[in-house]
């Protein structure tokens, strides 16, 4: 062994011998035993005994206390409890100077047993067991001392019972015109003869009758005017049901309501002389100029004079009002209580003030895009927010970036650091309803907009080409649930030019001859229709399901139309080809909180197919499928993959160009976890590659088929850091690559990196990877 690696050995063993002794109870009181953790949670159900999922999580969380540094869970510390060394050495009287201010940026509190009180949080535990139906269970707390009895982990032990269900359940003993209601609320109960008793199950079941019964005018009515009886004793692990209504119910409670006058009142920041009109049976006062035309916030008014008085109708006012996005506040009261006198109606006043319509931005800042790259940029934008008084949003915006191109050097033994700027003027006009027939319309819960767009960009990619992109489109946005939304673009027309190419380029595209299709002068006329369903779920809103599924078709109808009038193919527009395909990506991401920390298991599978057909062989490049990056596979640069076991020839620099396919599947699995404040971890597996549907000769291996597709499958794996500074999150990854899915002569078997140094591809991000 060299003196180097002798010295620097001897200073690592210095150093943890160091860490060992220094205390970390040094100002503990002579009665004051630290809290290590956890050491075990053990539970011991009785004979036939299961204990559900959901009781097992809910019953550790009051069990599960971290100690003073706990590392991703309650049972592990780290081995370099810095905070608590702060507290036993740096400690001083004197509230100034370095130390003083040292000290109070690094130490922590000790936790000490008397403080996590293990004793009562088994009294909380069997509180939970009870709650799902284990009654009778038990629970028991005892120390592991260490540390001559200065330090100790807990050991619990959760006996559980077998649990009770329900053997019957009864409604309210109502009469009037409660009772129809209640009647008709049996049927869809959310509880069940023979289920297991669940507290929270009661719970959503009183929210659910006085949700419902507030939409059937009974607006003072609340969850809390009723009560369980449940009898234990009838039958063994039997729970006899009784929901009851409370004794001494307010009388405003029982009495259903309905709409009675209905005044808003409308004032802008500039004081001015007030008007006063009528809108149907509401009476409306406003300060002149009014700023919203009188058809618009009586479309806004879900609540109507003399019907029965809903809450889904007063949120849904409320809501249309503040998405008109013309308003600085919305408020909106009911008759006070000590105002009713006995009678049925509910007056509405809804005081809502006008904001700036103009506004203008200016924003700089570093992009992060899906294709990785990165860099500064810059954005103005002025728009007006109330354009034609009905909350009609016209935007201007210019934007101007310079990107450079993070990655490994993986890919070819071509460089990662493309250089690129972009500069683009895009317009929107974003009306907030649906420009459609109002027998289209009037049925829909939720509302809707209209968007209209025309834009131009131009990317310069040095060395290789200068492009310029138009576009224009129209479309709808609407929902049809809270967990579903939906765009359709009825109509999209893009056309991109090449304006400068370079020799290197077109040599490129010479020999590339789908590939130079790819990126001919073209128009693409095209139709989309998004869904997306997002929903947040679980007891504790732990669980994220999210779908999206996008269908692209371009230049059918076009096609279609031009062949009636008799042109064949290739057809022409304004003397230019036009592009036919047709397009289909589909995305699934579920997110699964683990434990009470903010940790996270994040997974994505997305699969997309795109075919080219008629007028095109090949999709616009633009539309073309790529994988790699920063939010693919992190260690791989992008387009330093595929299709399938393809790879361009060792020095071409412009090969990324051939790395695009119609195919495309990728998987990710990451796991997110909290280390210490606004800074966050992660260590994630990313799969995936892309194909051609149909045969290139120039590019031998990349077209999709069974035979060996296992093997085309491109892994790596990583880790990385996130500091999340509220309004974004930095990104820091690192990944690792395992296996290329194109053979390497140099290295065989599944493992196929020439060494581990080429497979390490660093990405700096803004935002998390999905």
């Amino acid at each position: 062994m060299s003196p180097m690696r002798i010295r620097n050995s001897c200073i690592l063993v210095c150093a943890v011998l160091l860490a060992a002794a220094c205390s970390t109870t040094r100002r503990l009181g002579s009665d004051e035993v630290l809290y290590t953790g956890v050491k075990k949670i053990r539970i011991e159900p009785d004979s036939g005994v299961v204990l559900s999922a959901a009781a097992e999580s809910a019953v550790k969380e009051p069990l599960s206390v971290a100690p003073n540094n706990p590392l991703y869970s309650p049972y592990i510390r780290t081995p370099l409890p810095i905070g608590l060394w702060a507290y036993n050495y740096l400690y001083t009287p004197k509230e100034r100077g370095f130390k003083y201010w040292l000290y109070k940026r690094l130490a922590k509190q000790p936790v000490l047993i008397s403080r996590v009180q293990p004793g009562l949080r088994t009294k909380v535990a069997e509180q939970v067991l009870e709650n799902y139906g284990y009654f009778g269970s038990r629970a028991d707390d005892s120390l592991r001392y260490r540390k001559h009895g200065r330090k100790a982990k807990v050991y619990y032990t959760l006996r559980i019972a077998p649990p009770h269900y329900y053997a019957d359940i009864s409604y309210p003993d109502v009469s009037g015109g409660l009772k129809p209601l209640i009647d008709s609320m049996y049927a869809t109960s959310l509880l069940r003869t023979g289920a297991q008793y669940n507290l929270d199950t009661l719970t959503l079941e009183r929210k659910r009758i006085s949700q419902l019964l507030r939409n059937r005018g009974y607006y003072y009515f609340r969850p809390e005017y009723m009560e369980y009886l449940a009898d234990t004793t009838a039958a063994r692990r039997q729970v006899a049901l009784r929901l009851n209504l409370k004794q001494n119910i307010p009388e405003v409670a029982l009495k259903p309501y309905r709409v009675g006058d209905i005044t808003v009142h409308l004032t802008n920041i500039k004081p001015g002389p007030i008007d006063t009109l009528r809108l149907g049976e509401v009476k409306v006062t406003a300060q002149k100029p009014m700023k919203i035309r009188p058809k618009v916030l009586a479309r806004a008014l879900s609540l109507e004079p003399g019907q029965l008085f809903t809450v889904d109708a007063q949120t849904r006012t409320q809501t249309n009002l503040n998405k008109l996005g013309i308003f600085r506040s919305v408020n909106l009261s009911v008759t006070p209580l000590d105002s009713l006198r006995g009678t049925d109606t509910l007056d509405v006043v809804i005081d809502a003030q006008f904001d700036y319509p103009q506004e203008a931005a200016l924003e700089t800042d570093v992009t992060s895009k899906s294709n990785s790259f990165i860099g500064p940029g810059i954005t103005f934008k002025v728009s007006n927010n109330n354009l034609f008084r009905g909350g009609e949003v016209l935007a201007v915006k210019l934007n101007g970036s310079y990107e450079w191109q993070t990655g490994n050097k993986n890919s070819g033994g071509r460089s990662s650091r493309l250089n690129s700027y972009e500069l683009g003027l895009n317009a929107t006009l974003n009306i907030p309803r649906l420009l459609l027939p109002s027998s289209m319309t009037r049925r829909l819960k939720y509302p809707g907009s209209t968007s209209f767009q025309l834009g131009v960009d131009l990317m310069n990619r040095p060395d290789f080409f200068r492009l310029i992109a138009f576009s224009g489109s129209a479309g709808y946005n609407f929902q049809t649930s809270p967990y579903s939304r939906h765009t359709l673009t009825v109509f999209r027309l893009t056309y991109n030019k090449l304006l400068h190419t370079t020799e290197a380029f077109d040599k490129t595209m010479d020999q590339n001859p789908a590939i130079a299709m790819s990126f001919r002068n073209q128009f693409v006329p095209s139709i989309n229709y998004t869904y997306t369903f997002d929903k947040t779920y679980g007891a504790t809103a732990n669980r994220r399901f999210y779908w999206q599924n996008s269908v692209t078709s371009a230049g059918n109808i076009l096609s279609g139309i031009l062949a009636a009038f008799g042109e064949k193919q290739p057809q022409r527009l304004f003397g230019n080809l036009f592009s036919q395909f047709i397009k289909n990506v589909s995305e699934v991401k579920f997110y699964h909180r683990i434990g009470r920390r903010n940790n996270w298991l994040a997974t994505r599978l997305l699969v997309g197919i795109g075919y080219a057909y008629g007028n095109s062989s090949v999709m616009p490049y633009s539309e073309q499928f790529y994988i790699g990056g920063a939010n693919s596979i992190r260690a791989f640069t992008i387009r330093s993959l595929g299709p399938g076991s393809y790879r361009p020839p060792a020095g071409d620099r412009n090969g990324y160009l051939d790395q695009t396919g119609d195919f495309k599947l990728e998987a990710n699995v990451e796991y997110r976890f909290g280390i210490m404040g606004r800074l966050n971890g992660a260590v994630f597996l990313d799969a995936g590659n892309i194909w051609l549907l149909k045969n290139d000769p120039k590019r031998p291996g990349a077209e999709l088929t069974w035979k060996g597709f296992a093997k085309e499958i491109a892994l790596g794996t990583g880790f990385g850091l996130r500091y999340d500074i509220s309004y974004l999150v930095i990104r820091a990854d690192l990944g690792i690559g395992i296996h290329t899915p194109y053979p390497n002569p140099d290295k065989k078997g599944y493992y196929n990196i020439p060494s581990f140094k080429d497979g390490l591809g660093f990405h700096l991000a803004i935002g998390y990877p999905f």
